[in-house]
């Protein structure tokens, strides 16, 4: 539910791998409430984008494409107040004997080092926000669950939970904050082509409120956090997923 002029109006907003799944939502969240949302991703946007949207292609792990996305943007819009670094890689399950170097160095490139590059870019613009600047990965479950079979991707995740921390600790003397969100097992295009509603269900059965999360509830966390209440939430790992992982 949106309020009256939306509730974070006046900010300009990067959300990375928007083009469809839990990034669309949360574009389309932001936009409805106010913000100029910059949707980066190396494919076109699944749906049309709406008022306040605007799409730019890059490729997050390479770092000229995103300093230059991230200084069109900021030159176009005024500067950029928040982050939202979604872009990432799924994954199906196989042993960890199978798991190559090469495979290893991707799933970090994509989950780990893009939210580093991305935020390298945009640190000189969140340092001049009126707002404070934001700053929100989203991660993923499986780094406390340690699913078997997921080897690279979940270590890729667990990179990025560390990642977090420390540019929270870096970040924090300019007043900037950096947190992490964790969706439920969401159903969207790039999850249910490793996972059957079967698996989702059984997942949903083992939470406290049996109802499936969807994306458009996973990007209410995302927009809490760059809200004025969460100025002072930082370094914070933070679960949507109706009681499922309690901890």
């Amino acid at each position: 539910m949106t309020s009256a002029g939306g509730q974070l109006p006046g900010r300009v907003v990067i959300v990375t791998g928007a083009a469809g799944g839990l990034g669309r939502a949360i574009a389309q969240r932001f936009a409805d409430e106010g913000s100029t949302v910059a949707v980066l991703d190396i494919k076109k946007p699944e749906s049309p984008l709406g008022e306040g949207e605007h799409f730019f292609p890059c490729d997050v792990t390479v770092k000229p494409e995103v300093d230059r996305a991230v200084q069109e943007i900021a030159a176009r819009f005024g500067g950029v107040d928040v982050v939202v670094n979604n872009a990432g890689l799924l994954s199906g399950r196989g042993s960890f004997q199978d798991v190559t170097p090469e495979e290893m160095h991707r799933y970090f490139a994509v989950n780990a080092v893009a939210p580093l590059i991305v935020t390298q870019a945009v640190h000189p613009h969140l340092l001049d926000s009126a707002f404070r600047g934001r700053v929100i990965n989203v991660a993923s479950r499986t780094f406390f669950t340690g699913n078997a079979g997921q080897a690279a991707y979940i270590a890729s995740k667990g990179a990025l939970l560390g990642l977090t921390r420390v540019l929270a600790n870096e970040l924090g003397e300019d007043r900037i904050t950096v947190n992490a969100i964790v969706p439920a097992q969401v159903a969207t295009p790039g999850t249910t082509a490793h996972s059957g509603r079967d698996v989702f269900s059984s997942t949903m059965s083992r939470q406290a409120i049996r109802e499936f999360v969807t994306p458009e509830a996973f990007a209410g966390l995302a927009l809490f956090l760059a809200s004025a209440d969460a100025a002072l939430i930082t370094g914070q790992t933070m679960i949507c997923d109706g009681g499922g992982l309690m901890r």
